[in-house]
């Protein structure tokens, strides 16, 4: 007995060392895989390891949000910001269409720098890192917003009120945001068209000649923010409201509490960006000669939004194949609306998303 209990100890030494050293070696594996992806969020795992993970919020989620606008911003923490969910994300779809707005717009493919798409699913965050070098993954807690989002339905609000919660986020976290639909077209650099002074300006489905005119009806599907304390207030004020208008989007919410007393209390200076630059189908910009964006808004339906956005963009093509005289003398105009109109607006059970 005694001969033999020198033997078990270090056996029993030697098999706990290796143990450790094994857990020691694929801790420090999966922090350095972590630390030398750039952009590849640590909720990656989600995507790799979904039955660990089952796409729930990592603790450390917004240091990851901070390290990709960080990759991502301007010198002056400016950021390009869409979402994205499955529907919006398969191959030949809306998302597609949008990159392609970037590349084939007048001095706007370098914004892709600069632009993040915030995946509200984890389909949607897949297909993004095919498609795109800035992507992170919203999480939500028990919903889930793959499917194609029903205009005015508890699952489109949701997923509307969870973006205005997210802007919020970005803005408490130093950064300034350009946020985009993706079902917005790209053909111009909109930066020299805004406002330098305004905190949070905004387009129009229907602008009425003045940028301060608070009776302009604004369209939230594209603005511009700078962030500060008067916009932080007011992000936490309009996201706060849903539940004094409940059934309503944000969009709507934001109609009603623009006379709010609270925003000239913060000071905050809203400036509206004219349709004649930010344009969309429901007041096209009728001059491509300085058009920024096109939205294609008024228009229910992802089908009938695909079909529109193609045309559309055959028509940037037409309008820059044109030489410099012809180009000035606006022969070409837009050709849609073509399956989307205002009527389609009206039929609440169509999917989509205004």
């Amino acid at each position: 007995m005694s001969t033999e209990t020198p033997m078990k100890i270090p056996r029993a030494g030697l098999i706990f060392t290796v143990v450790t050293l094994a857990f020691l070696l694929l801790y420090v594996g999966t922090n350095s895989f972590r630390s030398s992806s750039g952009s590849f969020s640590s909720s990656s795992f989600t995507s790799i390891f979904p039955s660990y993970f089952n796409y729930s919020t990592p603790p450390d989620s917004t240091l990851e949000l901070e390290e990709i606008l960080k990759n991502a911003s301007t010198v002056n923490k400016t950021v390009i910001l869409t979402t994205l969910n499955d529907a919006w994300a398969s191959p030949g779809s809306i998302v597609d269409l949008f990159l392609k707005s970037f590349k084939l717009g007048d001095g706007t493919y370098k914004l892709l720098d600069h632009l993040v798409i915030v995946a509200m699913d984890q389909r949607a965050y897949t297909r993004c890192r095919i498609v795109h070098k800035h992507c992170y993954a919203l999480v939500t807690n028990g919903v889930d917003f793959h499917q194609e989002a029903y205009f005015m339905t508890p699952h489109y609000l949701k997923m509307m009120w969870r973006r205005i919660d997210f802007l919020r986020t970005v803005l408490e976290l130093g950064y300034s945001f350009v946020f985009t639909d993706a079902d917005i077209m790209w053909f111009r650099d909109p930066f020299p068209r805004f406002f330098p002074d305004a905190d949070f300006q905004i387009a129009c489905d229907s602008f009425l000649g003045r940028s301060d005119d608070m009776n302009n009806r604004p369209n939230g599907g594209f603005n511009y923010v700078k962030s500060n304390n008067r916009t932080i207030a007011f992000y936490k004020f309009w996201y706060s409201s849903r539940e004094k208008y409940p059934e309503n989007h944000d969009q709507d919410v934001l109609n009603m509490i623009k006379f709010d007393p609270f925003i000239s209390d913060i000071g905050l200076k809203i400036r509206f960006l004219d349709t004649a630059y930010f344009g969309g189908l429901c007041e096209p910009s009728r001059d491509l000669n300085v058009v920024c964006t096109m939205h294609v808004n008024c228009c229910i339906g992802m089908d009938r939004k695909l079909i529109d956005l193609r045309i559309m963009l055959q028509d940037w093509r037409a309008f820059m194949s044109l030489p410099p005289d012809l180009k000035n003398q606006s022969i070409i105009s837009w050709r849609v609306p073509r399956n989307c109109s205002l009527k389609s607006v009206h039929h609440a059970d169509s999917p989509g998303k205004d």
